[in-house]
């Protein structure tokens, strides 16, 4: 199983960080521990949205899928609002 994950800093919600990974726990403290280049500046943080795959090419293309979208568009993503998910 690999999951694709996005997480917000507690330190300052307006940062977050898309990823992907087999071990979730792992990687979130390595995130926590300031070990992931692109999250120590921003720790604490915290999984606000996650997805299962069952193969890492599909995880892949959808982490791609998911860094490509908009600020907006993750957000409604986040909360589930699929009504502004379809008109972001």
């Amino acid at each position: 199983m690999t999951y694709v994950y996005i997480l917000r800093s507690i330190s300052d919600p307006s940062q977050i960080y898309v990823g992907l990974t087999k071990d979730l726990r792992r990687r979130m403290v390595e995130h926590n521990s300031g070990k992931s280049n692109h999250t120590f500046r921003y720790k604490p943080w915290e999984v606000v949205y996650v997805e299962m795959f069952s193969t890492k090419l599909e995880a892949l293309k959808r982490e791609a899928q998911l860094k490509r979208w908009s600020r907006k568009k993750k957000d409604a993503l986040i909360v589930g609002d699929l009504r502004r998910l379809k008109n972001s």
